[in-house]
Order: C-alpha cells, then structure tokens, then sequence
C-alpha cells in the first residue's frame, strides 16, 4: 500500500510538473521597449517626426485634450527604419491619473506584454522606469534673459524692467497636468522671498483666447505672482528649454540666466539656489564701517533766542 502511494504521488507530481512547464510555455515572454511617450493620435499631426520632433507646446495642448476625450498615449519607439507606436495599456503597472498622460514626452523604459490587433500594437505596462525628461540645450551663464509679452490686463512686461531683481521665470500652461504640481512651490517660494528681492514670473504658453482658461488655473491654485501671456516654444528654445512644459530659468540680478531647468522644479534645491544668489549679493555690498562715538566733534548748540 505504501509503495502504490508512493508512485501515485510520483504520477501526481510529474502532472503538475507537465501543466506548469506547459503554462510557462503558453505565458509570452516580456518585452521590453524604449521610446517616447506620446499622444496616439497628436503623433500623426506632423509630417516627419525625425524633423519635427514631439513635445511642443501644442503638442502637449492636444495629448491633454485627447486624454480628456478618452484617447490613449503610446510609445513612439526608433529604429533604423523609422518609428512603431505602441499604444499604452494599464497593466500591473499603477500610474497616478487615470492614464500615461503624465509621462507625455518623457523618454521611458517599459516591460509589458505585447499584442497586435487590426494592425495596430499594444504594449501592456506591467513597469514603467523614465530614462530621461526633455533635455534642454546648454545655455551660458553669461547668456542675457531677453522676454517682453503682455500680462493678464493687457500691459506691456518685459524682463529688463525686473533688474536689480533675482527672477525665476515658469514657463507653464493651462493644459499641462505636471505645471500644477509646482505651482504651490513656485507660490511659496514667491511669499518667502519677495522681499528679499525675488519675484517669480509665469509665462503662459495658452493664446489669448484661452484667458478664462488662465484665470480659472490661477484661482485653483492660487497663485500669487504676475502671470505674462502668449510665451512660445521659440521662446523656451531661446531660453535652452526645449518646447516641453513645464521650464523654469532662474536669472540673477544683472539680468543673466544662471539656471535652467527642464520639468517641475525641485522646491528645494530651487530655494538653495536661491539662497546662494543672494548671499553673492549682499557679499557684494560694501560694507560701511560704523563711525565711533568719540570720533564725531559735537557742534555746540546754539542759544535760544527766545528770551527767558
């Protein structure tokens, strides 16, 4: 009895042993693909994207109005041929918002099982790791920050009236989910520091019929500090921020760009920056040593006139 025991439990084992080998050979393997993330249909606005690259302002305008609308991003992979997109589905992998908007135009590394269906390929996200955000081009610090464009009344602004002030100008938009993360931060960084010489400035890439739009973001996060409209991505360029938002340049008080950053700004190292500037600054003051007591002649003072 103990010996059939033995080999029934031996014939059990070697069936699972089957159906799991058997699974295994059924489950596809993983693929791992790198490449940018994008809007599945905003993609196909341009012609050559090798000559147009992905992540203009407007571009970054029409992915939030598709995800809006319910329309998927996707992987833009290059190779020698060309691009495949990938459209992006929910996997293992847990984003923050209902879709990948998020990491729209971030360069990403993604591991999902894929899948094509009437022509077109699906990469389910079962993990996600960003290889790189938009790299700004390298701009010197000797470069002088030259920006004048009209604030919410309709007034003419320009940066060259904010000399002698240390400036950190936030190119954002209305549309751009990441901008609203760091406005709490840029707002904070305003109140700390204002009177201390900063003033921060944000730079709307929206058009001006886009002004209810503007003034709704402000009050929702309620900002503190003068909002410019009608910035471009030829202004961003200038800047050496790409065309992706959000972009931030700190600039000192002589009016040179000491600082360019590319995504949300990182509160803290952005208030060490800060801090460093200043300190130059008041460095830079001469000092004016105060004069003894016992070295001022004391005038003597003259005699009433007014009869006793």
């Amino acid at each position: 009895m103990k010996t059939r025991n033995i080999a029934l439990s031996a014939a059990v084992f070697a069936v699972l042993l089957v159906t799991a080998s058997s699974a295994a050979a059924q489950t596809p393997p993983q693929t791992r693909l790198v490449g940018q993330v994008v809007c599945s249909l905003c993609w196909f606005e341009a012609g050559d994207r090798k000559t147009a690259p992905y992540g203009t302002p407007a571009d970054l305008k029409c992915a939030a109005d598709c995800s809006e609308n319910g329309l998927p991003q996707a992987l833009a992979v290059e190779d020698e041929k060309g691009f495949t997109l990938y459209i992006l589905e929910r996997g293992s992998y847990k984003t923050a918002s209902k879709d990948f908007l998020e990491f729209v135009p971030k360069t990403v590394e993604i591991e999902g099982d894929v899948r094509t269906e009437k022509d077109k390929k699906f990469i389910k996200v079962n993990s996600l790791k960003v290889v790189k955000d938009a790299v700004p081009k390298p701009v010197a610090q000797s470069d002088e920050a030259v920006l004048a464009l009209k604030d919410m009344g309709g007034v003419d602004q320009s940066l060259a009236s904010l000399r002698g002030r240390v400036v950190v100008l936030n190119f954002w938009a209305t549309y751009c989910e990441p901008c609203k993360k760091e406005m709490p931060d840029l707002a904070a960084i305003q109140n700390e520091y204002a009177a201390l010489g900063l003033q921060v400035i944000g730079a709307s890439t929206d058009e001006a019929a886009d002004r209810p739009k503007v003034l709704q973001f402000i009050k929702e996060t309620k900002v503190n500090f003068p909002i410019w409209m009608g910035a471009g991505g030829a202004d961003m360029t200038r800047f050496g921020l790409g065309e992706a938002l959000p972009g931030t340049v700190v600039i000192d008080k002589s009016g040179a760009i000491v600082k360019v950053i590319s995504g949300v700004v990182n509160a803290a190292d952005l208030r060490k920056q800060i801090d460093a500037m200043l300190q130059v600054a008041e460095s830079s003051v001469e000092k004016v040593e105060p004069i003894a007591k016992n070295d001022v002649k004391q005038k003597p003072s003259k005699a009433s006139s007014v009869p006793s």
